[in-house]
């Protein structure tokens, strides 16, 4: 398995290699977003050493201004708008919507979905998302593919990962319902009851989750009939955040309907994915509890889409489900951002394809939100809920050097997101000039 890793990123593995030496570099930028919520900048010198950003100095300053050894590599973007690198704080990596769905689930292999989400990742990448939270999927696969970036065997995102999603025996997040001679026992984020629920939380947490994730409620993509609505009792929520914060990590929490979302909120939960049904009570309690919206208006639309033109692609239950959710997801977040709630920028990628990430930003312009707060959604407040603001979110000295550049300001020009002209993450430059192979279920641009 790390063979076939390290053949697929000797280009990434060597830049890496040559980082054992000081590599210095010098970005000019024409403008300057360093932070989201404030002015742009012009004219405006990036200096690098290996991963981290040393200073940012007003003009376009050489080596020698810069008090740095002679031979840093000057990078030109004074024609270009540069930013930090976007953040999708919901994400599923491993995999791609696939019609076959159950049998995938009895016969794929943790080491080939680590090998998808190598693909996946890079779109990912190229899309100019240089940070993901990954919310839930084989927690062996997700875990492998996060270290194997974490120290440079392969290219990719960072990673933040959850591991195995937790969810109520036969719930959102349960595959279940196979022959118990084919799936003899539930995999680990499966439980029951106040004390399966904290060990399930444990469990991720021993082999390795950077944060938990659990099901509030039903899914729209689970093949059950069993709706929208609550699912863990809140004594079980109660006791699943306890048991996550008590370890140090942070809780997301799956919800489309109104009393799961409650009850996610008073049990303390620090997000809400999806929230479709939220109301202006929901809202306000957002606004007491300080939690965030992760909006994923982008899966809702993708979903509806599939529904609505190939009928024949999900069972009548799920297809039911994707034309009910899809249309009111945009109206949640239009309640949310009158009343102030916090949001972080997250898409479900993996319902919609990987490396159409930035479209999420479209699909919330179109709710009524302002690109200068989308964009703040997508840096501070995603880093925030990920615990990574120390690193990213922000262009400043002593952080990551994770840096996307666009040929417009997207600030006024939005769709420019679309199709960014550099990225830089952690220092070492993307290839974006690398031709897609085909999807493996391919649907129409957007």
């Amino acid at each position: 398995m790390r063979l076939v890793l390290l053949l697929l990123s000797l280009g990434f593995s060597a830049a890496l290699t040559a980082q054992v030496t000081t590599e210095w570099k010098i970005i000019h930028a024409g403008t300057l977003l360093a932070d989201a919520r404030e002015a742009v900048s012009s004219e405006q010198s990036i200096i690098i050493r290996n991963n981290v950003i040393v200073q940012i100095l007003d003009g376009y300053v050489t080596a020698a201004d810069a008090n740095i050894p002679s031979g840093a590599r000057v990078i030109d973007l004074r024609n270009q708008f540069v930013m930090a690198g976007l953040i999708d704080s919901h994400t599923h990596i491993l995999s791609q919507q696939e019609p076959n769905r159950r049998e995938i689930a009895v016969t794929r292999t943790p080491e080939f979905s680590t090998l998808m989400g190598y693909e996946f990742g890079m779109r990912t990448l190229r899309a100019g998302f240089t940070s993901i939270r990954n919310v839930g999927g084989s927690r062996n696969a997700i875990f492998a593919l996060r270290d194997a970036i974490n120290q440079g065997v392969v290219m990719g995102p960072r990673i933040r990962a959850a591991g195995q999603g937790i969810t109520p025996t036969g719930g959102h997040g349960d595959g279940g319902g196979f022959r118990d001679d084919v799936f003899p026992e539930p995999h680990s984020g499966v439980c029951d009851g106040v004390t399966e629920c904290r060990k399930a939380v444990r469990t991720q947490v021993k082999f390795g989750a950077d944060h938990i994730k659990y099901v509030a409620t039903g899914g729209v993509l689970s093949q059950t009939a069993t709706g929208t609505e609550q699912q863990f009792t809140d004594e079980e929520q109660i006791a699943l955040v306890q048991a996550a914060h008590a370890m140090g990590r942070k809780v997301a929490a799956h919800a489309h309907g109104k009393a799961g979302m409650m009850a996610a909120l008073h049990a303390g939960v620090d997000s809400i994915e999806h929230g479709s049904y939220l109301d202006e009570e929901v809202a306000d309690l957002f606004v007491a509890t300080g939690a965030y919206l992760v909006p994923t208006l982008i899966a809702g639309h993708t979903v509806e889409r599939i529904a609505t033109e190939r009928p024949d692609f999900y069972i009548p239950a799920v297809r039911q489900k994707a034309l009910e959710v899809g249309p009111i997801m945009r109206n949640a977040l239009r309640i949310a951002y009158e009343k102030g709630v916090k949001i972080a920028y997250g898409t479900d990628a993996g319902v919609n394809d990987h490396g159409t990430n930035a479209y999420e930003a479209v699909l919330m312009n179109q709710t009524g939100v302002p690109a200068r707060d989308i964009l703040i959604s997508a840096t501070v407040n995603a880093a925030d809920l990920m615990g990574i603001y120390d690193i990213a979110g922000t262009l400043e000295a002593g952080k990551d050097a994770d840096i996307v550049a666009y040929d417009d300001n997207p600030l006024e020009e939005l769709d420019t997101l679309l199709h960014p002209a550099f990225v830089m993450a952690r220092g070492t430059e993307v290839d974006l000039d690398v031709p897609l192979p085909p999807d493996l279920f391919p649907w129409p641009e957007f």
